[in-house]
């Protein structure tokens, strides 16, 4: 599985680092480093949606706070 994560200028200020971190958390805690690959790229043409997310190409807007309901709700039932 791969997600890719924008980290361009108008994702980074809406919070994609937190994004990114708040993944790699999700990751580890659920010992997906082997199925998982967590990528950041820049500009996705979304802009205004918030930090742009996408999980095997489909895309999601993603909250810095919302990243543990997130990978629970989108990410877990596609992995396991």
């Amino acid at each position: 599985m791969k997600i890719k994560v924008c980290i361009g200028s108008a994702c980074h200020v809406k919070g994609s680092r937190q994004v990114v971190e708040g993944l790699q958390f999700q990751i580890a805690e659920h010992s997906l480093k082997d199925k998982i690959n967590l990528g950041g790229v820049f500009c996705m043409g979304r802009c205004q949606e918030g930090v742009c997310v996408t999980v095997d190409d489909k895309f999601y807007s993603v909250a810095p706070q919302d990243v543990a309901s997130f990978f629970e709700k989108e990410v877990l039932p596609l992995v396991k």
